[in-house]
């Protein structure tokens, strides 16, 4: 379980810099956070949620991490909007004893947005290969 407060860099800005986190709710199967020190008004949160489906070998997990940041239109400075993020891990849980496969398709996700090619430094910039075709509606 995670601490109830993201403040050891476990959170990072596109600067790389730490962004403080602190736990707002908690149900059986899911978690908020809110960024420490926001403004009410333009709320920055992130969110953890498993939900499980089926039986037997047909079990799944859909587990979700998701950021929601909301901030000041930059065309009308009035209109308040809403930047997510989000990654959905699909695991076919009945069907597997270990999660080396999950495991395999997160990293191989993470490092097409976070990575350049041959690259093992961690890009936070949004100059990650798939980070690029994300922020640009590129393919």
């Amino acid at each position: 379980m995670l601490t109830n407060t993201l403040n050891t860099n476990e959170v990072k800005d596109s600067a790389g810099a730490e962004v403080e986190f602190t736990r707002l709710s908690i149900a059986d199967r899911s978690t908020v956070f809110a960024k420490i020190s926001e403004s009410p008004a333009t709320p920055h949160r992130l969110a953890i949620s498993h939900q499980e489906s089926g039986a037997g070998l047909g079990k799944r997990r859909r587990s979700v991490v998701r950021v929601d940041k909301t901030v000041v239109s930059s065309v009308d400075s009035v209109t308040p909007v809403v930047v997510s993020a989000y990654i959905v891990l699909d695991t076919p849980v009945g069907a597997l004893t270990v999660a080396t496969e999950p495991t395999h398709v997160l990293a191989e996700l993470m490092s097409f947005v976070a990575s350049l090619g041959a690259s093992t430094t961690i890009l936070y910039d949004g100059t990650g290969n798939g980070a690029q075709v994300l922020l640009t509606g590129g393919l």
